[in-house]
């Protein structure tokens, strides 16, 4: 079965956190790429930011829900998580707008589980990790390659 080494690409476009959301939007846009791993310049990975999380910050701005019950206010959203939505609205570095810690993935996993890792915490870029280096990445479209080969 085919791991992670088989079909990640090794040739890692990187940004920092101090990039720009414009800088990081045509990094993706010219490239053709739907996220990019957050390295500091000592290169250790501290993040990733993706297609979705500048999607995220272009979005309407809306308020949290409340039901008020005998004068007493009640939030149906978690005020970590307003703050956080309202954090990737206003920001204009990738440090404000990125996902840390990122979910990484050993070289060695196999293809089935970095579907499943992919399907079941809801991310589509996955930095390919072997100790502390960043080796690799892989994102939807190597996962549809490889199901492409197998066949």
């Amino acid at each position: 079965m085919l791991q992670a080494r088989d079909i990640m690409t090794t040739e890692v476009i990187t940004v920092t956190p101090e990039t720009t959301v414009l800088d990081l939007a045509r990094l993706l846009a010219e490239n053709k790429i739907n996220g990019a791993p957050v390295v500091t310049d000592d290169g250790r990975l501290v993040g990733v930011v993706t297609q979705s999380d500048l999607i995220d910050r272009a979005k309407k701005f809306e308020l949290p829900h409340v039901i008020t019950i005998l004068d007493a206010h009640f939030f149906l959203e978690r005020p970590s998580t307003f703050k956080k939505n309202l954090e990737k609205m206003v920001g204009n570095l990738v440090g404000d707008i990125m996902t840390s810690p990122a979910v990484t993935i050993p070289p060695d996993m196999p293809l089935d589980e970095i579907a499943s890792t992919m399907a079941r915490r809801q991310v589509h870029t996955l930095p390919v990790v072997a100790g502390d280096e960043l080796v690799g990445i892989i994102g939807k479209i190597d996962i549809i390659r490889a199901l492409g080969q197998e066949g």
